[in-house]
């Protein structure tokens, strides 16, 4: 007997993890089919994905995205139909026939689909952080309220899961600690002095893996990690103490579970993100990621560091912003993508971000998130104090190439 095709709704479908979703779907036509895909505002990239994989629907951010992607739809006699905006996504990630979500959106927006999909039973395969980091008590109520199956496809998370025993109700006896890696990023073995004159294009090139802008910035900072951490003390009910971060440059093991008895248990595999969403997707059995086999002695040697905290403030300070529970969290989040993204445009400097992360860890009230209103508020207020502290700044106080950038904007 024929085992019915599971339908997927991919959300963020134009990027990175998008996109290694989307060829692991297309290697198991017979597992698999694409029910819903949504962008923000890459149209011609979901044209084409449209046009490959023949979903029904697909969303745009914004109604003039959806009209030029509407158009273009019509125009190749391709049946696909359109939607646009927030209820849309949320649709999409919601819809009756839908098995499994994936969970690519970047940032923020992200939580109103994630929520969604959590209410609505849905297999959720969460690629995005910032559900947990911004709602993390809400979102995991929500979760289990809605009985959702909840699979973590960042790489760290994916390989605590593989190294868990079966049962959750054990892991607070049996396990130590986990053991969260990072490669460092590409200013690992940087002087923190001259990270001050760090660019965006700098910034942007990572050792070993491929990824979008905003979260290649998140591991040169390594924000990204100081979110995982976050990330997996909602994600396997373990307190910020029992969480370590290690740096291993190779990326080789991607995390590590220390049992009571001494016993280290760790995930290896190449760095190629269709590792985790192929275990996500047909979990519990294992399929064809496309992904090569790791070869042990071609990587010879693995390498381990403690993680410098002068060279990588953001990750204290997500540390700090777990400790102190409440909305931190969420404020830590927002405060870091309003300076990525004022970096990105270089309307601030590299070591300018954690000192916007940190100015509004301090500005902004700290609350029980009892409710998505209040976290959504949060998440807010901490954008307009991170806002205000960076045009705020002192121009004098910024690199040449920032104060040039700055100087010409205020003409």
């Amino acid at each position: 007997m024929n085992t019915p095709k599971q339908r997927i709704t991919v959300l963020g479908s134009t990027g990175s993890v998008g996109v290694s979703t989307l060829d692991v779907i297309s290697r198991h036509p017979d597992r698999f089919e694409v029910f819903a895909l949504s962008a923000s505002t890459k149209v011609d990239e979901l044209l084409a994905q449209c046009a490959r994989f023949s979903p029904r629907f697909a969303v745009m951010a914004s109604p003039a995205h959806a009209a030029q992607l509407a158009e273009k739809l019509e125009q190749n006699n391709l049946p696909t139909r359109v939607l646009s905006g927030i209820d849309a996504i949320e649709k999409i990630a919601s819809h009756e026939e839908v098995d499994a979500v994936m969970a690519a959106i970047v940032g923020a927006a992200g939580l109103g689909p994630c929520l969604a999909a959590a209410r609505a039973g849905k297999r959720l395969l969460l690629a995005n952080k910032e559900a947990l980091v911004v709602g993390g008590e809400l979102f995991m109520r929500t979760v289990r309220e809605g009985g959702a199956t909840l699979l973590p496809i960042d790489s760290e998370h994916s390989a605590i899961f593989q190294s868990l025993p079966e049962d959750p109700s054990t892991w607070a006896r049996r396990i130590d600690k986990i053991i969260l890696t990072a490669s460092g990023g590409p200013f690992r073995t940087r002087e923190p002095a001259t990270l001050v004159d760090v660019t965006p294009e700098e910034a942007c090139k990572h050792p070993n893996w491929v990824m979008g802008r905003k979260i290649s910035v998140d591991s040169a900072t390594m924000m990204n990690k100081g979110l995982e951490v976050i990330e997996a003390h909602w994600l396997f009910d373990l307190p910020g103490e029992r969480i370590d971060v290690l740096i291993h440059p190779q990326s080789v093991i991607h995390s590590l579970v220390s049992y009571a008895d001494g016993s280290v248990l760790a995930q290896l595999g190449n760095p190629d993100m269709r590792t985790p969403i192929a275990h996500a997707l047909a979990y519990p059995e294992r399929v064809d990621s496309g992904v090569a086999q790791l070869d042990l002695v071609q990587v010879a040697s693995l390498s381990f560091e403690k993680p410098d905290y002068e060279r990588f403030p953001c990750l204290a300070l997500a540390m700090q912003a777990l400790s102190a529970g409440g909305i931190a969290s969420a404020a830590l989040n927002a405060a870091n993508e309003v300076a990525v993204e004022a970096f990105l445009e270089r309307r601030i400097g590299f070591t300018d971000i954690a000192q916007t992360v940190a100015a509004v860890l301090d500005a902004v009230p700290n609350q029980r998130p009892d409710e998505l209103a209040t976290v959504l508020e949060a998440d807010a207020a901490a954008r307009r104090a991170a806002i205000d502290f960076i045009a705020r700044r002192p121009i004098a106080g910024r690199t040449a190439v920032h104060r040039d950038r700055a100087n010409r904007a205020l003409q």
